[in-house]
């Protein structure tokens, strides 16, 4: 079981997506995006397995939550620096769905999940 502190040891932040493209050598089909998560983290690099819900051009422009205090990780030859959060739809069966805020929200990138 976790508990509270080990929860409070990860930095969720608010961020836009810049760019989106299909991860080129992935096992498993994914995207490679770069987010920008605002002028104190800048912009990021992550790796997503979306492709079943989500077109590259859908995804530029969209606000997304991620860890940004993981180590980075090497996806198919991509340096992954962020864990871009989703959640499984209907029951693990369907794609993953993105978490983010809601939309017309006063929410910037850089804003820490609190």
């Amino acid at each position: 079981m976790a508990d509270f502190e080990d929860f409070a040891k990860l930095d969720i932040r608010v961020g836009r997506v810049a760019k989106a493209a299909p991860l080129e050598g992935a096992r498993v089909p994914a995207y490679r995006m770069e987010i920008d998560f605002g002028p104190e983290i800048g912009l990021k690099q992550s790796s997503a397995r979306i492709v079943d819900g989500y077109r590259p051009e859908e995804l530029v422009g969209r606000l997304v939550l991620g860890v940004v205090n993981f180590p980075p990780r090497r996806v198919a030859g991509y340096r992954s620096e962020v864990l871009t959060l989703g959640v499984y739809s209907r029951g693990g069966e369907g794609p993953v769905v993105l978490i983010g805020p809601d939309p017309g929200m006063d929410v910037v990138p850089g804003d820490r999940l609190g």
